[in-house]
């Protein structure tokens, strides 16, 4: 539940550009996204190789929830095996607070991704914001680390942030994918979520000022097209 208001934009915002066509979510593991989109009546593609804890947790049989519900699941490691996709495939490609796992560079995913994508299709992917205005002011403090101790120190395979992005970085992917009408945004999902009710309470407020300014913000997008 937690989650909803942040799916509901990413749905949102897919089924505006999609406008009824095929999308495929790279990373989405076992998040509502996929779903989200087939309710709103996109045909659904999800890629992820499933092998984060909470998949362990859930066991594979998660997944036929997705597939009864006319989501294609794909289990690939999109980094070591690559995309696979079909060329001009896709109405819109997303991928959402995954590019900070990778531990090897996204750049030959990235120009698959661009060569799936149809003439006018879209790009949409979201990270964490490394510079966001809450790291800013915790680094001063002496926090600010991305991933739990036990996240990187108890797991066989540590699957933690690796590098979140800013939005220049957005800028840089977006050039080197050759996409045009780019557009950056900016949200803050991690305050609606947080134990404080003041945090919740502020956030409400604070969020749409933030918004104004993406490199403030903990959660930072970016939309282009293919030419």
């Amino acid at each position: 539940m937690r989650d909803i208001r942040r799916q509901v934009f990413h749905v949102s915002t897919v089924a505006a550009l999609a406008q009824g066509g095929r999308v495929c979510d790279i990373g989405g593991g076992v998040g509502l996204f996929s779903l989200g989109c087939t309710v709103a009546g996109l045909e659904a593609v999800l890629v992820d190789d499933f092998a984060d804890p909470i998949n362990a947790e859930l066991g594979d049989g998660v997944l036929d929830v997705y597939r009864s519900h006319g989501v294609k699941v794909l289990r690939r490691d999109v980094i070591e095996e690559g995309f696979g996709a079909e060329a001009e495939s896709f109405d819109i490609i997303t991928s959402f607070d995954n590019i900070e796992h990778l531990h090897h560079s996204p750049k030959a995913l990235l120009h698959e991704v661009t060569n799936a994508l149809r003439p006018g299709g879209w790009f949409f992917l979201g990270a964490p914001n490394c510079v966001d205005l809450k790291k800013r002011v915790t680094v001063l403090l002496g926090r600010g680390k991305w991933s739990g101790m036990a996240d990187w120190y108890e797991q066989p395979r540590f699957r933690g942030h690796v590098r979140e992005p800013d939005p220049d970085d957005l800028r840089y992917i977006a050039r080197d994918m050759g996409l045009v009408d780019v557009r950056i945004e900016g949200r803050n999902w991690n305050g609606y979520s947080d134990r404080r009710r003041w945090v919740r309470r502020s956030v409400g407020y604070l969020d749409p000022l933030l918004q104004r300014r993406p490199s403030l913000c903990s959660d930072i997008y970016i939309v282009g097209r293919r030419e």
